[in-house]
């Protein structure tokens, strides 16, 4: 029998936090190791569990999410962050990720949704729901001029490899890129590798980013179908 996912709960309202513990514990497949109600707590005992991820609130007193993640990242980067947030909190989300979260979920997540993201964070993919990446990452990207620096990153790129980040940052998973691009998913993987090896990035989070950062795809932009 595989081992329970490890994780580490990061939330200061009290209500929150225990809501979140009482949904995850029910769920063989994860282990509550801690809790934490501020950033400061959640490097401590981040850095000393080494959790397989942590459930990370944004506004905390003391520390807030943004720092911890940035600190655990440095110190402890195999654990893996994802971020808890509510589009009113969706100007730091950006900040987050940067700081080398893995994603995001809304904190009005189904349960069953909530699991498999810290599974798919945990298994080492990016957690990029697309009716959360469009809205979010349009907003935050919406009034920023595209960088001339991180596009000349992009020039690194085969035709094909910009369409797939293209796709990437439309929210689009492998599967739907296999289909628009008419490949094979495995095709797709492949490519997703290369762009990531290529603009040195962490993950796909980053990679949706970077395509918003040098103008390769602009706010409100959807896919067609």
């Amino acid at each position: 029998m595989t081992a329970p996912l490890r994780v580490l709960v990061v939330d200061d309202d009290h209500l929150m936090r225990a809501g979140l513990c009482a949904v995850l514990s029910v769920d063989e497949s994860l282990q509550i190791v801690a809790e934490a109600a501020n950033g400061a707590e959640a490097v401590e005992r981040a850095v000393a569990l080494r959790p397989d991820v942590v459930l990370m609130d944004i506004r905390m007193p003391v520390l807030d999410g943004i720092e911890a993640t940035r600190r655990i990242a440095a110190a402890a980067p195999a654990v893996r962050i994802l971020i808890l947030t509510t589009f009113e909190d969706d100007d730091y989300v950006l900040g987050a990720l940067r700081a080398g979260a893995a994603g995001f979920v809304l904190k009005r997540i189904q349960p069953e949704q909530l699991i498999a993201g810290i599974h798919t964070v945990a298994g080492g993919d990016s957690l990029l729901a697309p009716q959360v990446t469009r809205t979010v990452v349009a907003h935050l990207t919406g009034a920023a001029e595209p960088d001339p620096r991180a596009a000349r990153r992009l020039q690194q790129l085969t035709p094909r490899e910009r369409d797939v980040l293209t796709l990437i940052a439309q929210g689009l998973s492998n599967g739907d890129i296999a289909a628009a691009l008419v490949i094979e998913e495995s095709t797709v993987k492949t490519h997703v590798k290369r762009i990531l090896a290529k603009l040195e990035l962490r993950d796909r989070v980053h990679a949706v980013i970077l395509a918003y950062e040098t103008g390769l795809i602009r706010p409100g932009l959807r896919t067609s179908g």
